[in-house]
């Protein structure tokens, strides 16, 4: 008769877990915890912290941003004025790809303009009405929020 030592066999590979336990048990609790804290906060109606102080607006410009390739943009006032055109966009072109994106998910036809928004406490805003969606440029750093200060000014 086998001793239950023996009748034991040795873990292969195949059957080694690949999350150890603890850690899976961790990453569990994580996102139980992330949970309550949100039911909470949705529960007791606290207040959003992560919105903008508002304050008013001292400019505001309508921008047309047009993709022209995979990297390529160009940004117009709505009379047809360029403002901006470049083959390697940078920073616009990933806002335009975003506005554009926002605007697939709304079934928004055309390319209608966009607002540039300027606020007394020195926030910059690019904002779609028509889609509701809307990038705070002064949180991309002070060299991509400066690529949209010029056209405010132009």
């Amino acid at each position: 008769m086998m001793s239950a030592q023996n009748s034991r066999q040795p873990r292969s590979d195949k059957d080694k877990e690949l999350i150890p336990p603890f850690l899976l048990k961790a990453m569990f609790a994580l996102a139980l915890g992330s949970l309550l804290m949100v039911s909470w906060a949705v529960w007791t109606g606290r207040e959003p912290t992560g919105k903008p102080a508002p304050a008013p607006v001292v400019a505001e410009r309508q921008l047309i941003l047009q993709g022209l390739g995979e990297q390529a943009v160009a940004v117009r006032t709505p009379e047809g004025e360029t403002l901006f055109e470049a083959e390697n966009g940078g920073f616009v072109t990933v806002i335009q790809i975003g506005l554009k994106r926002a605007r697939t998910v709304h079934r928004i036809e055309g390319n209608p303009p966009v607002r540039l928004v300027k606020y007394e406490n020195g926030r910059l805003s690019l904002q779609d009405d028509a889609t509701g969606w809307s990038a705070e440029l002064q949180a991309f750093g002070p060299d991509n929020e400066a690529a949209f200060e010029r056209m405010l000014s132009e």
